[in-house]
C-alpha cells in the first residue's frame, strides 16, 4: 500500500514539473493610467492597505471551518501588508516616496471606522483619513488543489522544497488621493508552493514588478 501510494506520488510530481516546464507562471499584466507619471511626480507620502484576501479550496478539507477560514483571512490581510512595508521600507532608497507606518495606518482606519469594511469607501475617503497622497492596496486569492497526504509526499520527493499544492493570485492597486482614480494595476497569477510565507509572497510579487513598480527612482 505504501509502495503504491509512492508510485502515484511520483506519477503526480512528474506530472507537476513537466507542466512547470511547458507553461511556468503566467504573464504579468500592467495597467497604466494616461496621468500616471504625472501625478507620482505630486506624491510624497504613500500609504498601504491591508490585502483583500479569498482562500478557498478546490475540494473542501475535512472538518472545516468556515469561521477558521475567515479569521486566517483577516490574519493574512494584515500579514501581507506589513511583508510589503518591510520591504519598501528595506529598498526605501530606491524609491521616490515614502511609505506610512502600516500600524499608524491600520490605527487611523479603526479610528475611522474603516478598518473592517474597507469595500464600502472610496479611495479618495480612505486616503482623507489617512492624509496620504496615494493608497497602494491589493488582493491575494488562493486556491488549494492537493490533499494534505500528496502535497506532503511532493515535499519529500523534492527534498523539502513542496511541489504545487494550489494555484495564487496577486494584485497590486495604486490609487490616487485627491480623487481616488486608479493610477496603476499589476496582476499576477503565481504557482502556490508548500509552506511559502507572506514575506516569501511579497518578495517573488515584486521582483516580478520590478522596475514597473510608479515609485521606483
Amino acid at each position: 500500500m505504501k509502495l503504491k501510494f509512492l508510485v502515484l506520488a511520483s506519477i503526480i510530481l512528474l506530472n507537476t514539473l513537466t507542466l512547470r516546464a511547458q507553461w511556468g507562471e503566467s504573464a504579468k499584466q500592467i495597467f497604466e493610467s494616461p496621468k500616471l507619471k504625472s501625478e507620482v511626480t505630486t506624491h510624497k507620502l504613500v500609504a498601504i492597505l491591508p490585502f483583500s484576501v479569498s482562500l478557498t479550496y478546490r475540494k473542501q478539507p475535512k472538518n472545516f471551518s468556515a469561521d477558521a477560514n475567515n479569521q486566517q483571512e483577516v490574519k493574512m490581510a494584515t500579514s501581507i501588508q506589513s511583508s510589503m512595508y518591510t520591504f519598501l521600507l528595506r529598498k526605501a532608497k530606491d524609491y521616490s516616496v515614502t511609505f506610512q507606518d502600516v500600524e499608524k495606518t491600520n490605527i487611523l482606519l479603526k479610528k475611522a471606522g474603516m478598518f473592517e469594511k474597507m469595500d464600502q469607501f472610496t479611495k479618495d475617503e480612505v486616503a482623507k483619513v489617512l492624509g496620504v497622497d496615494a493608497v497602494l492596496g491589493g488582493r491575494f486569492e488562493q486556491e488549494q488543489t492537493k490533499s494534505d497526504g500528496v502535497a506532503l509526499a511532493s515535499a519529500v520527493l523534492l527534498g523539502g522544497f513542496g511541489g504545487k499544492t494550489g494555484s495564487a493570485s496577486t494584485f497590486l492597486t495604486l490609487n490616487n488621493g485627491p480623487d481616488g482614480e486608479l493610477l496603476w494595476r499589476f496582476f499576477k497569477a503565481m504557482d502556490d508552493g508548500l509552506g511559502t510565507s507572506t514575506d516569501d509572497l511579497v518578495e517573488r510579487m515584486m521582483r516580478k514588478v520590478s522596475r514597473n513598480f510608479p515609485y521606483e527612482k
